[in-house]
This record gives C-alpha cells, structure tokens and sequence, in this order.
C-alpha cells in the first residue's frame, strides 16, 4: 500500500539542514502537480534518511517513532503488516521481533502489489479484500497474533470526501479482521484520515480495546490529513481465546 541501501540502524536521524534544497524544472509533458510531487521527494529528509538507512520507504520512520514510544514490536511476537509494499514496516518488523535472526517473532505482510524478499517474514502477494484471503493468512500466522498493522490506502481521486469514505472502509476492514486473530492484549494500528464518518469505528475500538487514541508521527506530512489509529489492550473474543488455547 516492498527496495535498499548500507544499513544504518533504525534511529531515523534527518539529513542535515544545511543540504542544498534540490529544485526541479517543470519538464515537458509533465504535469504541475507531478513536478511539485517530484520536488517535494526531493527535498522530503525523511526520504534521504530511508535511502541512507537501508529502509524501503520513508513510512518506516512512522512505525519506528510510533513504536518507540508505546511499544507494539516485542522479541516473539507475531504480527500481520497489512498493505505491506514496499516493505518499510515489515523490515522494521522483523528486527523487533526477532524474526530476522530466528529468535522466535513471526511477521506475515500481504499487499496487492509485488514485494521484494525480506528475511524473517512471509509476503503474500494478494488482495486483503479476496474472499481467500483471511483463511491464507491465518494459515501462514499459524496463529494468533500479537499485533495488526494497517497502513493501506486505496488510490486517492482527488475528492477529499471520497478518499476519506476509501480508506476509512479499509481501517474498518482491517479492524474486523483484527479482531479474528489478535490475541487477548493485543494491538491493533491503522491509517486513517482525519474528518467525519469515524464514529462507529471509535465505537467498536472502544468496546473491544483498553486504550485507543489517535497518533500522527512527525513523519507524516504536516499538510496531509493522514493519522493513524493505535488502540492497545485487546478485550478479547471467544474465537481469539479459542485460537489462543488451541
């Protein structure tokens, strides 16, 4: 919604200020907003820090500061990256894990688009919304899981009101499988965007988790209307304690 470089750690420290801001001339043929696109990736730090740091896409560095400060990514944990390409949030998966080097974490990502290998995880290459797709993931789990991570976005239109009924119906999708495989205790983070129709999400989130709060990690864009959602402290239900004792 999976590419490298030398490896450098997961701290996501910036490029230095003092970098050259790089412009781009507004090619023949190419439209205004793709230049301004262009530009912005460019100039984005979060951008040269991926490229730097090994790091597939500049969303990694949402999951790492994320992460680092409520804890979703434990050594043994199993977790499920839904909407995984390119791959950003399973690298930084696996290494929390342990999945990486064997020590016990298991993390399955599925997206519709092709993902590169990455070592410690299982990468479908399927549609979320496939009738299949539910029963091929539990079975690669091969259990409950510990977390479920959500960053898909369905292709936006250009129409504010449209693109936030998209991927608010994906987060709700998400959250109601979410809630077929999470263990009791379990953590469940999605993108969403801010705006209306977000009441009955809150609700069941409320309902079936401890905590649930809205976070917007430094490296999503401060003129976009992306956030995500973190609600920790899965209640529970009869499949997911049966899943768990099975």
């Amino acid at each position: 919604m999976a590419r490298k470089k030398k490896s450098g750690g997961d701290s996501g420290s910036m490029a230095s200020s003092r970098e050259l801001k790089q412009r781009v001339k507004t090619a023949r043929g190419r439209k205004n907003s793709s230049t301004l696109w262009l530009q912005r990736q460019l100039n984005d730090p979060y951008v040269a820090a991926a490229r730097r740091d090994g790091f597939r896409s500049r969303a990694t560095y949402k999951l790492i500061e994320i992460d680092d400060k409520y804890h979703l990514l434990k050594p043994g944990y199993r977790v499920l990256d839904l909407g995984a390409a390119p791959g950003g949030w399973t690298q930084i998966a696996v290494k929390r894990t342990g999945a990486a080097n064997g020590r016990g974490g298991e993390v399955v990502g599925i997206d519709l688009l092709p993902i590169e290998p990455i070592a410690g995880s299982t990468l479908l290459e399927m549609d979320f919304m496939a009738d299949e797709a539910p029963d091929e993931l539990k079975r690669q789990m091969g259990g409950p899981a510990d977390v479920v991570l959500s960053d898909m976005a369905a292709s936006a239109t250009g129409h504010k009101p449209t693109d936030h009924l998209r991927i608010m119906s994906l987060c709700e999708l998400a959250l109601d499988f979410a809630m077929e495989v999470l263990k009791p205790g379990g953590s469940f983070l999605a993108k969403v965007l801010q705006g209306g129709a977000e009441r009955d999400l809150m609700k069941t989130l409320k309902t079936n988790f401890k905590v649930v709060r809205h976070v917007k990690p430094k490296a999503s864009r401060s003129d976009s209307a992306e956030m995500y959602v973190l609600a920790t402290g899965f209640r529970g239900t009869a499949a997911a304690k049966d899943a768990d004792n099975a």
